[in-house]
């Protein structure tokens, strides 16, 4: 049925607060429970037992079964694209695909996703989402991830599966990570990875390397400290 506050299109088995917004071309699917102030934006298919909290913002974008967006998250927006044009303008790049979430999927509070540009970004299915992340246009992510708070994620990065990031980890734009890759806590990813197993630092290196970079130069900064 036909939703009164913006014309989008309900099952009768969704549960939807009255403030909230469902722009025409927007589906909801039975089940769903939208919440108060929420906006789902045209274009945007919300799946079936969906839960979206209070004052989030859906876009361009496709939400799975069994899917739980905690408030204030923003999905399918527009990235952070422009360019520099002849006359020396700042222009806007296009950004006109869509973000795509798989099934089982946890998405924190404010966390923000940005729709594709040149492919969809993609959230694979049973995957964990803490609150105030960024993931970039065109991230395509794996399933089975869990993703600690204060992450960010460039453009075009490609993840694969079981994938573990610790809190404030930062991932450049265009590198790949294999599956079963965990980051440690403030790392940085430069390059792709391309072995399973745990890394850490700044840049990410294999957490041994990176644990004996910590004990030298500790051992060379008392060092230095013992001769002044």
């Amino acid at each position: 049925m036909p939703w009164r506050n913006g014309g989008g299109v309900l099952h009768r088995a969704a549960s939807v607060d009255p403030t909230a917004v469902v722009e025409a071309g927007a589906v909801v699917h039975y089940g769903a429970v939208i919440g108060k102030e929420v906006v789902i934006g045209s274009g945007t298919v919300v799946g079936p037992s969906v839960s979206v909290g209070q004052s989030t913002r859906i876009g361009n974008c496709s939400v799975g079964e069994f899917y739980t967006i905690h408030n204030g998250a923003c999905i399918g927006q527009d990235d952070f694209g422009f360019f520099v044009d002849k006359d020396g303008q700042v222009k806007k790049k296009p950004q006109e695909l869509y973000a795509r979430i798989g099934d089982n999927v946890e998405i924190g509070a404010n966390t923000c996703i940005d729709r594709g540009s040149w492919r969809d970004t993609m959230i694979g299915d049973d995957t964990k989402i803490d609150n105030l992340v960024q993931i970039g246009h065109n991230v395509v992510i794996g399933k089975c991830y869990l993703i600690c708070g204060q992450v960010g994620i460039a453009g075009s990065a490609t993840l694969s599966d079981y994938i573990v990031l610790g809190g404030r980890v930062a991932i450049r734009d265009h590198v790949s990570i294999a599956s079963k890759v965990r980051l440690a806590a403030n790392s940085l990813v430069t390059k792709d990875i391309q072995e399973p197993g745990d890394y850490g630092g700044f840049p990410a290196v294999p957490i041994n390397e990176w644990r004996r970079q910590t004990v030298n130069l500790r051992l060379f900064s008392k060092k230095h400290h013992d001769r002044r």
